[in-house]
């Protein structure tokens, strides 16, 4: 079975503005371990730790007090996050049974929730994986192995379309082959293939979506990939790293940063 791996996003929709909850993250304990840290946390040790601004540091003082585990309060996970990734993801055209299919074959990495499904219920926070928690310790510590032991025990493979930030917590805590697609745009003025971070969130959101959808389950089957315009470029691949290459971006409305 493939397992796909995506990344949370640090902007998220307010509570209840997305769908219910299908299922209780697996680490919920670990996360309200968390959750209580960040509480007791002044406002000088969340501005050090998540070098953010002092209106920000008042938002996520919000979040973490408002914070609850009452599936009531809840939004399913891939409901909740925002950014190019999910845009591309396009998991409100889904039906039930592809979230049903998603809920076994995708993993959401979380700083705070360790992994999560996607119909896993959560409350907004703001914790990336790269960050200290209040005692300076780090999350990848903090997570250990936990998170890779969610992986399903009948997992063939493991199509990366996470952070490096984020795939730290996972990836060396298994022996499971890895596939990280890449994904390049041709530059209009020198011809050659680029990376566009805008361009490549967006087709890893797609790309997840096409696995999902089209309910791909055999690595054979990644070369056929095509959705916004990529196509892939055997030469310039490799069995770890596939690539795929659009001459015209076709992800353009997808992300408020491309309309």
């Amino acid at each position: 079975m493939l397992q796909i791996l995506l990344h949370s996003s640090k902007t998220m929709r307010a509570p209840g503005a997305g769908g219910k909850p299908t299922g209780t993250p697996q680490l919920l304990s670990d996360a309200q371990s968390l959750v209580a840290m960040w509480r007791a946390a002044d406002t000088d040790t969340l501005l050090s730790r998540m070098n953010i601004s002092g209106n920000i540091a008042k938002d996520v003082t919000a979040m973490y007090r408002l914070w609850s585990a009452d599936p009531k309060r809840q939004t399913a996970a891939v409901d909740m996050f925002v950014g190019d990734i999910y845009s591309g993801l396009q998991a409100g055209s889904w039906s039930v049974y592809d979230r049903k299919y998603a809920d076994k074959h995708l993993l959401v990495l979380s700083g705070l929730y360790g992994a999560l499904r996607p119909g896993d219920g959560i409350m907004p926070y703001r914790l990336e994986m790269g960050y200290k928690l209040p005692d300076g310790a780090s999350l990848y510590g903090f997570w250990g192995d936990k998170i890779a032991k969610l992986l399903p025990a009948d997992t063939s493979c493991i199509i990366n379309l996470s952070a490096v930030e984020y795939t730290k917590a996972v990836l060396p805590h298994t022996d499971l082959p890895v596939i990280t697609p890449k994904f390049l745009t041709v530059n209009k003025t020198t011809g050659k293939p680029t990376f566009v971070t805008v361009h490549t969130k967006i087709a890893r959101g797609a790309f997840a979506n096409w696995l999902i959808t089209g309910r791909i389950n055999d690595i054979s089957l990644l070369p056929k990939f095509s959705e916004l315009g990529y196509a892939y470029v055997p030469e310039f691949s490799t069995l770890g790293q596939p690539v795929y290459v659009c001459k015209q971006f076709g992800g353009l409305g997808l992300s408020v940063r491309l309309q």
